[in-house]
């Protein structure tokens, strides 16, 4: 919530401007959501305003920006084709098909709110923390270019007008700063080159050319019960949809709560802001608007532009409903062109230009990670780049410590000592047994675990296969320093393992 003793005029300000910047920042963004959706431009809007409005308050990170997003919206698509194709075999046309579909759409946005909350509740946010250092790099640098290629489609048809602002605009981003940092540099091109444009009467695309936000003016979001709500059938033909959707979006803004964690110096939440992300859905749902996550972009512009408390993304939140609702007039006027080379900007930013620095000294393998994470976030999605990276470099471990070493030496006794070395688990289990030679062993063995670890139970049946087979030889073995928890899993071996002072502790984990 907001700490106002936190808070000195200088925070407030830089708060309220950077807000303000997002504000219009957000408006084409949620436009262009919405069309790839393939819903009006206020449900998209409704969703940056509501979504963000609770993020702000409940989030686990002030200052990051959430709302309609492209990642998610793309989900939407296959959900609302398959609602289209089965109200058209209804008979439904025109107004009729497109208010029951959305019906589709709303409900699958409030069960995706559901998930996300449950994911919070069960502190599943700390999850995130899985994904490597390579693979974050990887999706911000995919990002990035994403970011910047979804600009390329507003060039088109247009003059060279169009440039000129987006490269003015640029200058401005780039050397006001150096000059002063009292008013954000975003907010400057916005005001400045959308009065040259207007007193000038350039012809460039506006965001008025985008859709007409003036059929909008004065409607506020109202409370809205989907019809199926309650259906079963509807609720089955969605719940797909919904988990991809609440995948997507925790892993987008969880993905971007890191990045502004590493910016900022500061750690958030991630259980935090899974639940009220989920809020921010199931209220946008009910208030008709689609679902959405965070918004790295928006996040990052309102980052760099002094908006660090949650001050400046309730005033994002708010000054996005108070320009739809009271001044599209002056929200249509605003040139495309600025808002692009903030975008562009935002891009440049973004990239993780130092990863090229690593490059020389980072292994082969994670050089590759941050690569394929790169260009899967490019021409896939996120959530499967990701993924994808998580599981590449899961497998990139588990291969470099598929192996356990053994050293041995024979006591005064008689008794060859096996000493192991290294973790032994389903990676490592089926070259365990090639560290011993029971037809050459002697009549008494000991294999010790001191420098060794039993991290599942393919590690323990691997045990009990090599307990066996000393068994069936007819030789006395004896295992030292097992946990008590990887005893009581044994089969075979329970009266041939010694129980010692210090015999570790660890657990060990069932992958079964």
């Amino acid at each position: 919530m907001f700490d106002l003793k936190k808070y000195t005029s200088a925070n407030i300000k830089n708060d309220v401007l950077s807000g303000l910047v997002v504000a219009v920042a957000l408006v084409p963004e949620a436009i262009a959501f919405s069309f790839i959706a393939g819903v009006s431009p206020i449900v998209g809007l409704y969703a940056a305003f509501i979504i963000g409005l609770i993020t702000s308050i409940i989030g686990g990170k002030p200052g990051m920006i959430s709302g309609a997003t492209g990642s998610v919206a793309v989900v939407m698509i296959g959900l609302m084709l398959e609602a289209n194709a089965k109200l058209t075999a209804m008979g439904m046309v025109g107004e009729e098909l497109y208010i029951h579909a959305l019906n589709y759409l709303l409900l699958a946005t409030i069960m995706a709110g559901l998930i996300q909350v449950a994911f919070g509740v069960f502190k599943l946010g700390k999850f995130i923390r899985l994904v490597p250092q390579p693979a974050l790099y990887g999706f911000v640098n995919g990002l990035a270019i994403v970011i910047a290629m979804a600009q390329f489609k507003f060039f088109e048809g247009q003059g060279y007008a169009m440039y000129v602002i987006v490269g003015i605009t640029m200058l401005i981003m780039y050397a006001l700063p150096k000059f002063t940092k009292v008013v954000p540099s975003g907010l400057v091109a916005i005001v400045l080159l959308t009065l040259i444009v207007y007193v000038m009467q350039i012809d460039t695309i506006t965001v008025g050319s985008l859709a007409n936000l003036s059929e909008f003016k004065g409607q506020l979001p109202q409370l809205i019960i989907p019809d199926t709500l309650f259906s079963s059938e509807a609720i089955l033909m969605v719940l797909p949809y919904a988990v991809i959707m609440a995948l997507v979006g925790l892993i987008e803004s969880l993905l971007t709560l890191a990045v502004l964690d590493e910016m900022s110096g500061t750690r958030g939440s991630g259980n935090k802001e899974c639940i009220a992300l989920g809020c921010g859905n199931i209220t946008s749902g009910f208030f008709g608007g689609m679902a959405g996550c965070a918004m790295i972009g928006q996040s990052i512009i309102n980052y760099t532009s002094g908006g660090l408390g949650r001050l400046s993304s309730f005033v994002a939140a708010v000054g996005l409903l108070v320009l739809v609702i009271s001044m599209t007039d002056v929200l249509n006027t605003i040139p495309v062109g600025v808002l692009v080379g903030i975008m562009f900007m935002v891009s440049i930013g973004t990239f993780e230009w130092s990863s090229f620095s690593h490059l020389k000294h980072m292994p082969r393998a994670d050089v590759f990670v941050m690569i394929v994470v790169t260009i899967i976030t490019v021409v896939e999605d996120l959530a499967v780049a990701v993924i994808a990276g998580v599981i590449i470099s899961a497998l990139i471990f588990a291969w470099k410590h598929a192996r356990i070493w053994a050293k041995s030496h024979v006591e005064d006794d008689g008794t060859k000592v096996y000493t192991l070395d290294g973790p032994l688990f389903f990676g490592s289990a089926t070259t365990f047994s090639d560290n011993f030679t029971i037809d050459q062993d002697p009549p008494k063995v000991v294999i010790d675990f001191k420098n060794a670890k039993v991290l599942d139970f393919s590690g323990v049946e691997a045990i009990d296969a090599i307990v066996k087979k000393y068994e069936e030889s007819g030789k006395n073995l004896l295992l030292r320093h097992l946990s008590d928890d990887c005893k009581k899993i044994l089969k075979h071996a329970g009266p041939h393992c010694s129980y010692e002072e210090d015999d570790p502790t660890y657990k060990v984990a069932f992958n079964y």
